[in-house]
């Protein structure tokens, strides 16, 4: 048995010299390459000149692409463009010329209306059928209305025959409301009307038309101006007992109203 122990650890002791022997020799090669590493480092710009030009040509072409798509995107001026005269050239000023706007207000003192050189007469309408019309009409007739006067008031809605009216005289097919006449002058628009009446002018010319007692109303049809026709009391038609028929009433307008007597 002692025999055979010391046979096995002769046999085991050339394995393990190897193993030594390979250890060692590994260890000493690794030693002399780093040991060789730090003697001749191996110099930095060699590591960085490929990187570094990589990048440089990277940039190169990106700044190419970015010029082809400028000169895709910017257009070449214009033959039109040319012609405009540059911000430091002075451009000739506009000639403005005067235009006539019935709805601003615009006072001309050739128009009149004849018979009223002693009244204020104001063709308005009553209906709402648009909302800035009817303020407008309702802002002038409460003006007049504040320095208790009165007021000559054509409801074109009521009449019709208004409306033609005030196309003649004004010589215009459209025109817009509402439009006020003192003394039988044509002054303007609701704008002109305001704007006078803010600056006190309106208060100058309606110095020498009479005031009336406040809250003072007309009896017969309580400032509305109008009332049914006592012919046909409002039906437009009348019963001719010649030939027995109903005919059309001449003496009311084509709502059945006549003009208040009373004002």
């Amino acid at each position: 048995m002692a025999e055979s122990g010391k046979n096995k650890t002769k046999s085991s002791s050339p394995s393990s010299g190897f193993l030594n022997r390979s250890f060692t020799m590994h260890a000493s090669m690794a030693e002399s390459k780093v040991h060789l590493f730090f003697k001749n480092p191996p110099p930095l710009s060699h590591n960085r000149a490929a990187p570094l030009s990589k990048f440089h040509n990277s940039m190169d072409s990106v700044k190419g692409k970015v010029k082809k798509l400028r000169s895709l995107f910017e257009s070449k001026p214009s033959s039109s463009s040319s012609t405009l005269p540059s911000p430091k050239e002075s451009s000739p000023k506009p000639v403005l010329r005067p235009t006539k706007s019935i709805g601003s207000g615009f006072i001309n003192p050739t128009i009149r209306l004849p018979g009223t050189e002693d009244r204020i007469v104001v063709y308005l309408t009553s209906l709402r059928g648009i909302r800035r019309t009817f303020e407008d009409c309702y802002a002038v007739k409460m003006i007049f209305r504040g320095f208790r006067l009165w007021v000559d008031e054509r409801d074109i809605s009521m009449d019709a025959a208004y409306k033609k009216e005030l196309q003649n005289i004004l010589k215009v097919k459209n025109v817009t409301l509402p439009q006020v006449f003192i003394k039988g002058k044509y002054i303007g628009g609701a704008d002109v009307i305001k704007s006078m009446f803010e600056m006190g002018e309106l208060a100058k010319i309606l110095d020498d038309f009479p005031r009336r007692q406040p809250g003072f109303a007309c009896n017969a049809c309580g400032d509305v101006r109008f009332v049914p026709c006592g012919n046909c009391s409002g039906s437009r038609k009348v019963f001719d007992d010649d030939e027995g028929s109903l005919k059309r009433c001449f003496e009311c307008n084509e709502n059945g109203l006549i003009r208040c007597p009373g004002c």
